[in-house]
């Protein structure tokens, strides 16, 4: 059994990846449903939670369905994210997870995220202040390094065990990287096999179906595995990558009128979550996934997200059902 200081996750856990404006309390337990193991909030601004800002609270919304869930934190300033993991303590997460490796541009260019891959003693000091702070285990999220010539994620792994960090989760790209090119893998495994390290490693980086998740565990050991893009829109991913590690089975993927009944609860617990207005924004990234291989959706996609109104989206899904 794998644990998380003392929390157990399960004996090879299936991580849903945090994602901005993407895994909200809502799609959290839609994934949970269809098999992920372990959840993680949306990112969360240090400054958001100490200034009391309303975005940052909603974030850290969950129900007790979605444990075991940690909540993710990000900041450029170690008092502040002290603070702010004192804040995220009070909502009784199952875990704290720090963000290291978020590689988007607004985020590193305030020092947050993926910036701190450039001052890896910041980097610790952070951590180690963190650790310090709560009695909550404490995770960290990262990548293999800034960029191809920066590759040190097997020393900041040690670095981090060693001020109390819990477990690990590598993205197996640089932040230069962004989200192109191929994840190494082989680094990641050569971070849990370093014998020094401890601590559990969950792999994340284009991992899209059960074969690929078999072949990362048997391949480079890890621990678990994080999924993030691949769930979007797609969230039965995660029953698919159980049924082939557990019975080497093809699941099958969810009928027509079944992806409407999943895109149409999404969506109510969506408005009751952040109100109609921004649920349905945000939802519009996902028809294309949820309606993936469906035929000549193109249509009736741009039909749903031009839609003015849950009314008219559960019209256009209702016809799509029939």
């Amino acid at each position: 059994m794998i644990k998380i200081g003392n929390v157990e996750v399960g004996t090879f856990p299936l991580f849903l990846a945090p994602m901005e404006d993407i895994t909200d309390s809502p799609f959290r337990s839609i994934c949970k449903n269809f098999g992920a193991d372990v959840l993680i909030s949306e990112f969360i601004a240090a400054e958001g939670l100490i200034r009391d800002s309303w975005k940052s609270k909603m974030k850290m919304q969950f129900g007790e369905e979605e444990r075991p869930i940690g909540i993710q934190i990000f900041g450029s300033d170690v008092e502040s994210m002290k603070k702010a993991a004192v804040n995220a303590e009070t909502v009784r997460p199952d875990f704290l997870d720090l963000n290291f490796g978020c590689p988007v541009r607004k985020i590193v260019m305030k020092g947050g995220g993926a910036a701190l891959l450039q001052d890896i003693p910041k980097m610790i000091r952070m951590a180690d202040a963190v650790v310090r702070s709560t009695t909550l285990p404490v995770t960290v999220k990262t990548r293999l390094g800034w960029d191809e010539a920066h590759q040190e994620i097997v020393e900041i792994s040690e670095r981090l065990q060693d001020v109390g960090i819990k477990a690990i989760g590598i993205h197996g790209r640089t932040r230069m990287q962004l989200y192109g090119g191929k994840a190494n893998w082989a680094l990641i495994g050569e971070v849990k096999n370093n014998p020094r390290l401890k601590i559990p490693v969950w792999g994340n980086g284009d991992v899209d179906s059960g074969q690929k998740a078999e072949e990362m565990k048997n391949q480079f050991g890890v621990d678990g595995i994080m999924i993030g893009r691949a769930a979007m829109g797609n969230p039965w991913i995660f029953r698919e990558i159980k049924t082939w590690m557990e019975q080497h089975v093809f699941a099958e993927p969810p009928s027509l009128k079944e992806r409407v009944e999943i895109v149409r609860k999404h969506i109510q617990s969506a408005i009751v979550y952040k109100g109609e207005h921004t649920a349905l924004l945000e939802l519009r990234r996902m028809y294309s996934g949820y309606f993936r291989n469906i035929s000549d959706f193109k249509k009736t996609r741009m039909r749903l997200v031009t839609a003015p109104d849950f009314e008219e989206i559960d019209k256009i899904l209702g016809e799509l059902s029939h």
